[in-house]
């Protein structure tokens, strides 16, 4: 009778913008399954003792020795900097820099899967968008707003990653607005408030999709090692004013031009503002189109817009 075999070592994954609420709710997803080591630039979390924790700015030096300690298998890159976060120099470094050097020490120890977590707000937000925006379409927000920039190019410097070197394995998603439990991103905050903005004339079509939902994604996305660039995004959307009014918001109109009056009332009235590089997202429908990855990854959403307009009908205080 032959011996029974050893048990197939876990995949050893490092997890970056381990601070954030997604990236602790896919920790949450893999940690059973997986060996996970987790970095952030802003600041060191504690995930337990199974799962070691470091603040490390990726361009330093002492980087590369996590590769060197811990052999990984694949990474999950959700280290992003919004735009909110830090100045435009100190993001561009975080954000371009900090992927680039990410993706050249994953080349040069030999990591077999990567995820990168993009944006749709990559594609710029315009009157003239198609109804189903799909993965081909040009990414026009770096020439609409230099806020945006930095977020496009990590997206192009992935994109010639994934096709330089195919055998990192890179899949960069592409997901619409992010809401949910412990989101504090721009979307999350002003449906959170008793009050919000809305632009005199106007009520986009929007998408979101639920925390839970997203890290459920990205989970599915590091399992199957397709390569490619894909949308994340339910199948249903519904416009701006529509989603304000579930959620229990008091709207608030103001004039869309000039920028500066909107931005002036809203201080006046103590009202969270549209970041000013956002604007066109609360004008003009950015619609992505989801169904190439919900295909290949087997994904379907569980949170209907009803539970999540729920959740923050019921959680008015910001999050």
């Amino acid at each position: 009778m032959t011996a029974p075999t050893n048990k197939q070592r876990k995949p050893r994954i490092l997890v970056t913008g381990a601070a954030g609420a997604l990236a602790q709710q896919v920790i949450r997803r893999l940690r059973e399954t997986c060996n996970l080591v987790a970095v952030d630039a802003r600041e060191q979390v504690s995930l337990g003792g199974d799962i070691p924790s470091y603040c490390i700015d990726f361009n330093q030096r002492t980087f590369e020795g996590l590769f060197r300690q811990y052999s990984f298998d694949g990474v999950i890159h959700l280290g992003r900097i919004r735009s909110s976060q830090l100045t435009r120099m100190r993001r561009y470094n975080a954000n371009v820099l900090g992927t680039q050097k990410l993706l050249d020490l994953s080349q040069k120890y030999g990591i077999r899967r990567v995820v990168v977590l993009s944006t749709f707000h990559v594609y710029g937000a315009m009157a003239y968008n198609p109804a189903l925006i799909n993965e081909s379409a040009p990414l026009k927000s770096a020439g609409l707003s230099a806020d945006l920039i930095d977020s496009v190019e990590l997206e192009n410097l992935a994109s010639i990653y994934l096709w330089r070197y195919p055998d990192l394995n890179i899949s960069i998603l592409r997901p619409c607005n992010i809401v949910g439990p412990g989101v504090r991103n721009t979307m999350g905050k002003l449906l959170a408030n008793q009050r919000a903005p809305v632009l005199a004339g106007f009520s986009p079509m929007m998408q979101f999709i639920h925390i839970d939902d997203m890290a459920d994604a990205i989970a599915l996305a590091y399992k199957k090692p397709v390569r490619g660039i894909f949308n994340v995004a339910p199948d249903d959307w519904v416009a701006y004013q529509r989603a304000l009014k579930l959620c229990g918001c008091t709207r608030i109109p103001v004039p869309s031009i000039p920028p500066t009056l909107s931005r002036l009332i809203l201080r006046t009235l103590r009202l969270r503002s549209f970041p000013a590089y956002l604007m066109g997202f609360f004008k003009y429908p950015v619609v992505i189109d989801g169904r190439a990855f919900a295909k290949e990854f087997g994904f379907t959403p569980k949170r209907s817009l009803k539970e999540i307009f729920r959740f923050y009908q019921h959680n008015k205080k910001p999050l």
